[in-house]
């Protein structure tokens, strides 16, 4: 029998603890292919035999599934919402000790914005801000908080002049009263267990890549994480079609209150 995306799948689950199953199988399958083809391999097993012998390979593997465009302050009119109005509303009904998760953060981009935001408002020790992601070479990344020219520019200059400081003209590093605030840890969203008693979750733009069963199972999870009408924030190209069966209800676009 021919080794194909099956047998790589079931290989893959044990070799990195990510579910292929629960991925969107034609969209994966894709980016999979992508990737063996760059990397000049024939085919799965080929691919998968360097992956077992080659760390970097598989680490490379990983972060091409797993990484997402990231940039500071990214679709800004939402971040204005989150500070304008989510903001208040969280301290209004749990105080001023706040708990945000950013599931899924990638490159620290996301944490680091929604910890510079809370400033505006709150003391630090007041901030806490889990960021957890499945790769561990970004989240090496996220916690050294080097970030270049690009990443940072749609930053409000304020955030970017109190919270950075420039290393050379193309290079900026996260100050460390700011990093206090964050905590990274490994997370799999599709196999972890998830944090207790958060205010609001951050998570935009990953479930998209999730089976439907998936999908709606990680909403599940993260209604359970929430405290009583903790808030949601996903992503501009997602939307959650039958909220109330999930336990949430709309209170903003691409904003969603536990119910």
């Amino acid at each position: 029998m021919a080794y194909d995306y099956p047998e790589f799948k079931k290989d893959v689950y044990k070799l990195t603890d990510i579910n292929l199953d629960l991925y969107k199988e034609r969209q994966m399958k894709r980016r999979i292919e992508a990737l063996i083809d760059r990397e000049g391999y024939k085919g799965f097993e080929d691919f998968f035999a360097a992956m077992k012998r080659d760390t970097a390979l598989k680490n490379t593997f990983v972060t091409y599934l797993t990484i997402n465009v990231s940039q500071f302050y990214r679709n800004p009119t939402q971040w204005e919402i989150f500070e304008k109005d989510i903001i208040p509303y969280i301290t209004k009904k749990h105080g001023k000790d706040i708990t945000v998760w950013s599931a899924a953060c990638s490159t620290g981009d996301e944490p680091y914005t929604i910890a510079m935001i809370l400033s505006k408002h709150l003391p630090f020790n007041n901030i806490h801000v889990i960021a957890t992601d499945i790769d561990e070479e970004v989240m090496k990344f996220a916690k050294e908080g080097v970030y270049s020219k690009k990443s940072v520019s749609d930053l409000p200059k304020e955030f970017l002049d109190k919270h950075f400081t420039k290393l050379d003209d193309r290079t900026f590093k996260i100050n460390d009263d700011l990093k206090k605030c964050i905590q990274f840890k490994k997370h799999n969203l599709l196999k972890d267990e998830y944090p207790k008693n958060v205010d609001i979750i951050v998570c935009r733009n990953v479930v998209i890549y999730f089976t439907d069963d998936a999908k709606d199972e990680v909403y599940r999870k993260f209604h359970d994480t929430l405290k009583d009408e903790g808030i949601l924030f996903i992503g501009s190209t997602e939307q959650i079609i039958k909220p109330k069966e999930l336990g949430f209800e709309a209170v903003k676009t691409f904003f969603y209150k536990k119910i």
